[in-house]
């Protein structure tokens, strides 16, 4: 169990996809996802697992949720900045958390 001090360390944001390349060097199938978190938290990458369901034009403009207070991390030569949410599917798939209307890029989910 965590405590409620714990859980509010957590900064999950909204952003929008605004940038969706592919990523050959990536160990796993995977896109580099360039997202803007609106004016607080700006413009954010990460690199993402969700090939098997999606198609770089399906994730363009698409909201997501993403922890943004991770510390960077280096990913075959890419820095991801953001954890991008989702669940696995039976598969062991990613299918992405988003918000069920859009709401205002940087909007924190509590």
């Amino acid at each position: 169990m965590i405590s409620w001090e714990d859980f509010e360390k957590i900064d999950m944001r909204v952003g929008t996809i605004i940038e969706v390349n592919d990523f050959p060097k990536a160990r796993k199938p995977a896109y580099k996802l360039t997202i803007d978190f609106g004016n607080t938290t700006g413009i954010k990458k990460s690199s993402a697992q969700v090939t098997a369901h999606y198609k770089m034009e399906e994730l363009l403009n698409r909201q997501v949720i993403a922890v943004i207070n991770f510390p960077p991390k280096q990913i075959g030569g890419f820095i991801s900045d953001c954890l991008v949410l989702g669940v696995y599917d039976e598969n062991n798939d990613v299918i992405l958390l988003s918000p069920e209307r859009d709401v205002k890029n940087g909007q924190k989910i509590g």
